[in-house]
């Protein structure tokens, strides 16, 4: 590829080096993370490897066969990852697996209705992982908040209804808190993009010999698209699944037991 230089297989092995960096400090300061970190790297390796060998047997495919297949799998790794942090609240896996379709459908639409990129599976799936995966990433924060929120909150909540709030009322901070902590991590990417780090997309381009000009185009897509993305995931996923936190008696449930 123009302006890239192959990297040979030897070459890569003698990234180990610096992967030992925070091994020794690690066994220095008595962190106890050694063989976390060389069992992190190795998986690591492992995966980016087979997810390699399958985008090179999904490119070969038509690309709507392709493209099927592998953001099905993308969507239901993510719902199962994400749902994990919503345990105990009904239907958590299929409004997550439903908010992240619906958001995935929605952006590749828009990037294919505007004709950003070409309807093929090397086009559309790099795409696809990143909305899915941030989206994936906002949605499990989301859960997560929603979660220690209405644990914490529980007797401001029951006190709310005592004196006649209904659920949507008892539960406007919970839900504010809930979207802050899920789209900040994101708000304050996007405050520092281009000046602290170079983002990956744009990076790559650049690598690839694309004009820096040209690079940051994409890269101002694509970064808003993931940050609609996040927030839209977010906000879906809270406000459908506050509501099973109460009865149809809006009376409130213990969900963490």
């Amino acid at each position: 590829m123009q302006g890239t230089t192959e990297i040979s297989n030897l070459s890569l092995l003698f990234i180990i080096v610096f992967v030992m960096i925070p091994v020794s400090l690690s066994y220095w300061f008595s962190l106890n993370l050694s063989k976390s970190v060389l069992w992190s790297s190795l998986r690591g390796v492992v995966q980016l490897f087979a997810i390699g060998y399958v985008l090179t047997f999904l490119f070969d495919l038509p690309s709507w066969q392709g493209i099927g297949l592998w953001v099905a799998v993308m969507i239901i790794v993510a719902t199962l990852n994400a749902a994990r942090k919503g345990k105990g609240i009904p239907y958590v896996r299929v409004v997550v697996f439903a908010v992240i379709a619906l958001i995935e459908a929605l952006i590749i639409s828009l990037w294919l209705g505007f004709g950003y990129i070409p309807f093929t599976a090397e086009k559309v799936i790099p795409i696809s992982g990143m909305i899915i995966g941030n989206s994936m990433i906002a949605i499990g924060l989301a859960l997560e908040r929603l979660q220690s929120q209405f644990k914490e909150e529980r007797g401001r909540i029951l006190a709310a209804l005592s004196l006649g709030a209904n659920p949507k009322q008892s539960s406007h901070q919970i839900i504010r808190k809930t979207l802050k902590a899920a789209m900040i991590p994101n708000i304050d990417g996007l405050k520092t993009i281009g000046l602290v780090q170079l983002p990956g997309m744009m990076t790559g381009l650049i690598l690839g010999g694309v004009s820096p000009l040209d690079a940051v185009r994409y890269q101002i897509v694509i970064s808003l698209s993931i940050f609609v993305s996040v927030a839209v995931c977010a906000m879906l996923v809270t406000i459908f699944l506050y509501r099973f936190y109460f009865n149809d008696k809006m009376q409130l449930l213990d969900l963490h037991t």
